[in-house]
């Protein structure tokens, strides 16, 4: 058995769909198997410590600290905030995956169609960087 029809055969086929308001996960032969809110909370500062994603995140918004804040790092289907667009990124493939697989997933991310051709890159950049 070579190794790429062991990949083939056993690495989770998954396809992201970013949006603005919310993100799914959608697994081959599963269907969708997570739906969360695009939003993280992180904590003001120059490192922008990241507190919480997704759902949690989105009970935190109005009842936190002045020091905490909710962000949407998707603004009209474009990357906003490049660094915290590949947690959350990593986030939902880590979640849909429950964990670290053993071998990295195939993903395809939908975005809008008006992105640009560096919006694109950031946003394979961020999907590589987080585990695919």
């Amino acid at each position: 058995m070579t190794l790429h029809f062991v990949r083939r055969h056993f690495a989770r086929d998954l396809g992201i769909d970013l949006g603005t308001a919310n993100s799914l996960v959608y697994e081959r032969g599963r269907g969708v198997v997570l739906r969360e809110p695009s939003v993280v909370a992180v904590k003001n500062g120059p490192t922008k410590e990241i507190l919480a994603i997704g759902e949690e995140a989105r009970q935190m918004i109005g009842r936190t600290p002045g020091d905490i804040e909710a962000i949407r790092p998707l603004n009209a289907g474009v990357i906003g905030d490049f660094n915290i667009t590949r947690e959350m990124i990593r986030y939902l493939i880590r979640k849909a995956t429950k964990g670290r697989p053993f071998f990295k997933p195939r993903v395809v991310v939908s975005v809008t169609s008006q992105i640009t051709d560096v919006e694109r890159r950031a946003v394979t950049e961020a999907t590589l960087w987080a585990g695919a």
